[in-house]
């Protein structure tokens, strides 16, 4: 199968363009206050309207309240809400209701904590499993996952680079792969060679 790839912490247009002729599935905007990736919705806007129709496009939100998200989703023209934080299942139904796909970041001991019957409660259209702290460039301890891997499709992130997503993808077997700090040059600045490095890594893993 071919690997889903997500470029997320996108913040120029060179990025942006960058990351859809490398091929990947969907852009990320993070739309959450207090990470070196934050733009706010009309950049977002601006940036996702480089983005053709067949690439998904991704606001990204952390602990923000649901009216907030969903104001600033429209805003910033997404079509995808991914949820990092204590997002309920009551809270995921409302942003689907909304119209918008979502998916559903949650760290890998936050998961293994669930109880089969919670994460079935959710109903999101991704599940993305990331280390503890997101975006913080740090790969995690597989070995949870490895002991229980989820019943469904799934993204993996947390630590991924081009050196590494190919390993990684081996090990553990997700659907899909979500990057940002690992396509960096330096903190919230991405490096447009290992944007192409990490897609084609991904693919031909």
């Amino acid at each position: 199968m071919r690997t889903w790839v997500k470029i997320c912490g996108l913040t120029t247009p060179e990025a942006v363009d960058a990351s859809v002729e490398a091929g990947a599935d969907a852009v990320g905007f993070v739309l959450a206050p207090g990470s070196p990736r934050t733009v706010d919705a009309p950049t977002a806007r601006t940036l996702a309207s480089r983005v053709p129709t067949s690439v998904e496009t991704v606001g990204v939100f952390r602990g923000q309240p649901i009216d907030e998200v969903l104001r600033l989703a429209a805003l910033a023209g997404v079509g995808t809400v991914q949820l990092h934080g204590d997002e309920t299942a009551a809270d995921v139904a409302t942003v689907r209701a909304a119209g918008f796909r979502v998916v559903r970041a949650v760290g890998v001991d936050a998961y293994a904590d669930e109880t089969e019957e919670a994460r079935r409660a959710f109903r999101e259209d991704i599940l993305l499993i990331d280390a503890v702290a997101p975006g913080a460039g740090a790969a995690f301890d597989a070995a949870p996952l490895l002991a229980a891997p989820p019943h469904r499709e799934w993204i993996l992130a947390g630590g991924l680079t081009p050196d590494t997503v190919a390993a990684r993808i081996a090990e553990l077997g997700p659907a899909g792969v979500d990057v940002s700090s690992g396509v960096e040059s330096s903190r919230g600045v991405k490096d447009l060679g290992l944007i192409r490095a990490f897609v084609a890594a991904a693919r031909a893993a």
